[in-house]
């Protein structure tokens, strides 16, 4: 019985003025057994687009007679299923950006590094063989979700109110591609299932996937877990270790609040995105890297930019693509798929079986803010499951939605100067602020101002006063930019 014959191996377009690069590339190409076909002008481009399908086109940025960027609108606005990579200046971050914005799969920066470049080039390819055979005049429409853990991970994403379908189309949309991911969402609004289901659909659904929490991590200790550090690199590191960005190599790396991280790190990060290699610590060389970025953060980076507090060309490289999940109390019709998946979630880790809930509790939870969104929602039901006694659940009515979930917290007694004491003000006669965390700020720095005149600005001793320590005292006065005398030395951080 006659064996079937291989697919073509993929069919690649280099664009490129220079004769020498486009030489160089091609016969990197073929030296890995690719076809490769090539052309020094936007207008030869088309002419061999228009007469053949290819797996990935490869182009400059700047062409004789036009734009990189052109070409890659075109094959987007012909709905064709080429992979774009655009080869940009070096340094050039907002070329690079535009790019990935205009729909490319990836980019290179000059002058190219032939192995970086054969390793774009073979994720570019990944799953594109049988399309190179197809004909270029019927555009190939992509595939939603190939892989049973892709359709998987969108199923976690309960709900079908318009802003959750607009969420899932984004994620199908984007996944293929490269380019960085910000998923931006009130705490509990499932951010991390997002970024999971972008992985699980993407070309590198069998890699690693390596999710961070970046405010969970020491400052000391960030280099190190980012970028993994050398055997006497420091204290206690008795071996060579990888950090995240190794761990995740041909997979997805997630930083989760990435706006907690100082500005320090920020700079690191942002060259290891933009030259794709990390510098471990303790070494003297650098390691090429190959991952898909995805972060996601509660906070308004914007606002962040603004006030110094987060760099602006690294939020530039990270928000190429930005997916917004909206608070489940502005999306209620999504309740009953949600307390669903959630009851049936508590069934299974439970081991017993979960009563439905009542149509007055769904009503009723409605009607609740909710601003915990999804995680809060969920410890309503585990409370709701445990106190249930028949056959349906009900919420517990003596604790409010708003603080089910919230743990108790014992606050150390501050002792308030006599100026700043509260007006005897019943609540109804209070003034409501329109901006609640802004008032809190700005009552909490009158406090310690007024502390730390009195204690003639002694860290240590305004610390023991408010019940702080002095590393609590300290990040307060940082956070909320109080002007210190000449630094003085207040005792070690407690």
């Amino acid at each position: 019985m006659a064996s079937s014959p291989a697919p073509p191996s993929p069919h690649i377009l280099v664009i490129d003025d220079e004769p020498d690069l486009r030489t160089l590339y091609e016969l990197t190409l073929l030296r890995e057994g690719y076809r490769v076909e090539t052309a020094g002008t936007v207008q030869e481009a088309w002419q061999l687009l228009e007469s053949q399908h290819f797996g990935v086109v490869i182009t400059d940025m700047r062409l004789p007679d036009g734009m990189g960027l052109e070409i890659i609108a075109g094959i987007k606005a012909r709905q064709r299923a080429e992979r774009c990579i655009v080869i940009t200046a070096y340094g050039s971050a907002d070329n690079a950006v535009e790019s990935l914005k205009a729909g490319a799969f990836d980019y290179l920066t000059k002058p190219v590094d032939l192995k970086q470049f054969r390793a774009v080039i073979a994720s570019a390819t990944h799953d594109t063989g049988s399309a190179s055979s197809a004909s270029p005049t019927l555009p190939r429409k992509p595939q939603l979700a190939r892989t049973a853990d892709g359709a998987a991970a969108l199923a976690r994403l309960a709900g079908d109110s318009p802003v959750m379908r607009t969420v899932k189309e984004r994620i199908v949309k984007v996944a293929r591609s490269m380019a960085p991911v910000l998923v931006h969402g009130e705490s509990g609004t499932g951010k991390e299932l997002v970024a999971s289901a972008l992985h699980a659909n993407s070309h590198r659904c069998h890699g690693p996937w390596v999710a961070v929490n970046c405010s969970a991590i020491p400052e000391n200790l960030l280099e190190a877990e980012f970028f993994g550090a050398k055997k006497g690199s420091y204290t206690g590191a008795t071996q060579d270790r990888d950090g995240f960005f190794q761990a995740a190599k041909g997979g997805t790396l997630f930083l989760d609040e990435i706006g907690d991280l100082p500005l320090a790190m920020q700079s690191k990060l942002l060259r290891a995105i933009q030259e794709r290699c990390v510098r471990p610590l303790g070494s003297n060389q650098e390691e090429p890297v190959d991952v898909r970025l995805i972060s996601a953060t509660h906070k308004n980076l914007p606002l962040e930019v603004q006030q110094g507090r987060f760099r602006q060309d690294l939020f530039y490289r990270l928000n190429v693509i930005d997916i917004t999940i909206a608070p489940l109390r502005e999306r209620c019709e999504d309740l009953p798929a949600l307390c669903k998946a959630l009851l049936a979630r508590i069934a299974d880790e439970s081991g017993l079986p979960v009563p439905p809930l009542s149509a007055q509790a769904l009503a009723e939870l409605a009607t609740q803010p909710l601003m915990g969104n999804v995680r809060e929602l969920e410890n309503l039901l585990h409370r709701a499951v445990a106190l249930s006694e028949g056959d349906e659940l009900h919420l517990d009515a003596p604790q409010s939605a708003a603080s089910a979930s919230l743990p108790l917290t014992i606050i150390p007694p501050i002792t308030v100067p006599a100026a700043l004491e509260p007006s005897p003000h019943t609540p109804d006669e209070l003034e409501m602020p329109t901006d609640l965390q802004s008032h809190l700020d700005r009552q909490e720095r009158e406090i310690l101002v007024k502390t730390l005149q009195d204690t003639g600005f002694n860290r240590t001793v305004a610390a023991n006063r408010l019940g702080l320590s002095l590393r609590q005292i300290r990040y307060r006065i940082a956070r909320l930019k109080i002007e210190m005398p000449a630094s003085r030395d207040d005792g070690p951080d407690e």
